[in-house]
């Protein structure tokens, strides 16, 4: 039997060809007939460039209809997909291009001679590019290639894709996802929250990670639904198209903003069937203000790189603010002591432990790292801290290793610092994650310098700018005497956070 996850998506090409899969703001309609025929042409250069089953495509480019087309025939050659975040600099680029050896990367046009530069440095075959309006070289390409059906036979555990994760300590690692891991996951969540061809997901996340790539767009896919793919999060534009749709996922932000417009209301979200939150926790607040303005419970779910989604609050059934529900079907999910791996009863706080289908199988080329994030009965050790409160719901109180979620994103505060410390002026540097009213955490760096050095928070950022992905450059740098220590010499971030608590609830007033 054929376990690629296509052909979990295969079925509804067939059946409804004429349906209109993916449509944009613009007004462009893409039918299941055209992302097949696309696809397959796409598949055919995939396979003309050599790339065999198993084989790393590393795709950094803009979000738009003909990226998915790709993606699809990724699945249909058997490659493992690499998307990189669109924000990451030439430095980190590079880092995956040597790490995850691949036999294509494909670019946005705009890049195409800077990537050229960067494959010849790291040994990568191939560059092609791919634009948001329709062009680049891989679409030249396409034009002349076949629509021959090519669907690769792969078990359950071959590689579907790597996601990259930062890592807490500097580096990112490979999480390896599967064929199985990533099926899996989307059978569960069409169950979970009761997903059928008659929904039309509004997409406004970006799709270079688990979120609005495997369950946005997988779970679309797998019901033979349909979606509107915004390139990003326009609140106005959002609201114009809520009443054709029926589902909405997304990050706090996201509810934020259309809080903040006076259009939401009872009557614009009459067509919605649900709207989802994750990637970062959603305030208590958020979820009152919106049930009051719409009539809504958003659902929040719990999720990771490494194990796509692990809970949900219920379809039916009261969705608890603060909480993101029960294990979904098929997975399982206990708290541990941090110190002993022993489980916990309800009420007590410890380490969430996740074991099912849907855990990936590794970190790449990295054996040890893998052995020590999974217990010996399979569960894996996600990092979270959380306890199951008395209704059986999961909640995640904190990180264990302060990581840092700003606007959906994670930043993993090490890497920050090791650029910051880099700095001549500087002799060390501590980052952490402050609420910010919009982004859910505002990326802080508190800056300890050298005798008689002088620098300034202007600077600093300047210093950050082409070395980090935006969203993890600090929204302020401040300049301390030295860093707070326990007796062990940790630095206790706690207390930074304490101290900085306030810095940005002035900015949500004029944001």
């Amino acid at each position: 039997m054929n376990h690629n996850l296509y052909m979990q998506f295969y079925p509804h090409f067939e059946r409804h060809p004429d349906k209109v899969l993916i449509d944009t703001p613009e007004g462009d309609q893409y039918r299941y007939s055209d992302v097949l025929a696309r696809s397959r042409r796409f598949a055919s250069v995939l396979k003309a460039l050599g790339v065999s089953p198993g084989d790393r495509v590393v795709v950094q480019v803009d979000k738009s209809p003909q990226a998915l087309m790709l993606y699809l025939a990724a699945l249909q050659v058997g490659a493992a997909w690499l998307p990189l975040n669109t924000a990451y600099t030439e430095s980190e680029i590079e880092y995956f291009l040597n790490d995850a050896e691949p036999r294509l990367y494909i670019c946005r046009p705009d890049d195409l001679e800077q990537a050229r530069g960067l494959a010849e440095r790291c040994g990568v075959a191939h560059v092609e590019s791919l634009g948001v309006a329709s062009d680049g070289t891989l679409m030249d390409k396409s034009e002349a290639g076949s629509e021959e059906p090519q669907i690769a036979e792969v078990g359950r555990d071959d590689l579907a894709s790597i996601l990259y994760t930062s890592g807490t300590t500097g580096r990112s690692k490979g999480a390896m996802l599967t064929h199985g891991n990533l099926a899996a996951n989307s059978q569960a969540l069409v169950e979970t929250w009761q997903f059928t061809e008659q929904d039309h997901l509004l997409h406004a996340l970006p799709i270079f990670h688990t979120h609005g790539l495997f369950v946005a767009c997988n779970v679309t896919l797998t019901v033979g639904g349909s979606m509107t793919l915004m390139p990003r999060l326009d609140v106005e534009q959002l609201l114009d198209l809520m009443p054709r749709a029926t589902v909405l996922m997304g990050v706090p932000t996201f509810y934020t903003r259309l809080l903040a417009s006076p259009r939401l209301d009872r009557e614009r979200t009459a067509n919605m069937r649900l709207f989802i939150s994750g990637s970062a926790p959603l305030l208590a607040e958020t979820h009152h203000d919106f049930f009051e303005r719409t009539g809504h419970a958003i659902l929040e779910r719990y999720g990771m790189t490494e194990t796509n989604m692990n809970t949900s609050n219920p379809y039916d059934g009261e969705r608890r603010p603060g909480t993101v529900g029960m294990a979904l079907p098929g997975s399982e999910v206990r708290i541990t002591d941090r110190d002993t791996g022993k489980p916990l009863p309800d009420g007590e706080t410890g380490l969430v432990e996740v074991r099912g289908p849907n855990v990936f199988k590794g970190y790449w080329r990295m054996p040890d790292k893998t052995r020590e994030e999974f217990r010996d009965d399979g569960f894996f050790i996600t990092g979270d801290l959380g306890l199951i409160d008395e209704k059986g719901y999961l909640n995640i109180v904190g990180r264990d290793k302060d990581l840092v979620i700003s606007g959906g994103y994670n930043v993993y505060p090490k890497e920050i610092e090791q650029w910051i410390d880099a700095l001549p002026e500087v002799s060390e540097s501590a980052v952490i994650g402050v609420q910010h009213p919009d982004l859910g955490e505002g990326v802080t760096a508190a800056v300890v310098l050298r005798d008689n050095a002088r620098l300034d928070e202007a600077q600093v950022l300047e210093a950050l700018k082409d070395k980090l992905a935006r969203y993890k450059q600090p929204g302020r740098v401040f300049f301390i005497e030295s860093l707070p220590r326990n007796v062990m010499g940790k630095v206790q971030k706690n207390v930074l956070r304490e101290r900085y608590a306030d810095t940005y609830q002035q900015t949500a007033a004029h944001h």
